[in-house]
């Protein structure tokens, strides 16, 4: 199983290139699926869901924006089959678990991964790990003893399942002005009552994950805790 695993997605060259060497084949040549479901649960600018696409077109890779909470069920493999890779960008994570598992993708996914790529932008990064114990909303909640956390996201459309396809944690936008509370001393404070491998990683990182073997790619700041 072939995963690239990010905080913003595509941001710099040493992502780019990790990128194009799991696909195996020129971005010219290559299908992404892009699932943005996780930011379009509420009304408002996306200007970073925009961004993140534009970096994917900027590749020259075809592209197919694929709303999961939108397409029937018993059509949703078909739609995918045909890419070489599933990039499952970022939002709420728990309105993007509730949406997994009522298309049926969650369940489809370990076979479609047999032959496809999984990429990952901050909250399509979390849903493969091992929980969302590191997610904001449940950070907010300040109960890492909690692991359901079924009613962090959208009413009704919420669920606090992972694909569990790792055994880590990972927590995107590490010193991120958005996100001020994630930051090496926070986290490692966090990390005493959270006993799993986390890989804390910024924009310009990402996580890399061929057959089980985990490599970090990075251009700018990342912490691994209970390594």
């Amino acid at each position: 199983m072939r995963l690239l695993l990010t905080s913003g997605g595509i941001t710099n060259r040493s992502i780019e290139e990790a990128f194009l060497e799991l696909i195996g084949k020129p971005f010219s040549e290559s299908s992404v699926a892009f699932i943005p479901t996780a930011a379009l649960f509420e009304n408002g600018s996306k200007e970073w869901l925009d961004a993140d696409l534009a970096r994917i077109k900027k590749l020259g890779t075809k592209l197919d924006v694929v709303d999961i909470a939108k397409i029937p069920k018993d059509q949703l493999s078909n739609r995918l089959e045909p890419s070489d890779v599933i990039f499952v960008g970022g939002g709420n994570v728990f309105y993007l678990s509730y949406w997994m598992e009522k298309s049926g993708l969650m369940d489809q996914l370990p076979k479609l991964l047999q032959k496809r790529i999984y990429a990952g932008i901050s909250a399509g990064s979390m849903i493969v790990t091992d929980n969302l114990r590191l997610a904001s909303q449940a950070l907010e909640k300040g109960d890492l003893r909690d692991e359901e956390y079924n009613e962090l996201g959208p009413p009704g459309q919420s669920s606090s399942r992972t694909l569990r396809l790792v055994n880590f944690v990972v927590r995107p936008h590490l010193n991120s002005p958005w996100f001020p509370n994630i930051t090496i001393d926070k986290l490692s404070d966090l990390a005493e009552k959270l006993p799993l491998p986390i890989y804390a990683i910024d924009d310009q990182t990402a996580i890399q994950v061929v057959d089980g073997v985990v490599d970090v790619v990075s251009e700018g700041t990342w912490q691994l805790f209970n390594e």
